[in-house]
């Protein structure tokens, strides 16, 4: 079974490093990226 909370974790960091490289702000799109991808993780998640 997969736990589709860490992958949307996962793909929104590296968003939000992509992100925050282009816009000069790292730290404010790793944490947005992470915790957006947590949610749409998430909400996959349901058994």
């Amino acid at each position: 079974m997969k736990n589709y909370t860490s992958i949307g974790a996962g793909l929104g960091l590296v968003v939000g490093i992509l992100i925050g490289s282009v816009t000069n702000n790292v730290g404010l799109w790793i944490a947005l990226g992470l915790s957006i991808g947590a949610g749409i993780g998430s909400m996959f998640d349901t058994k």
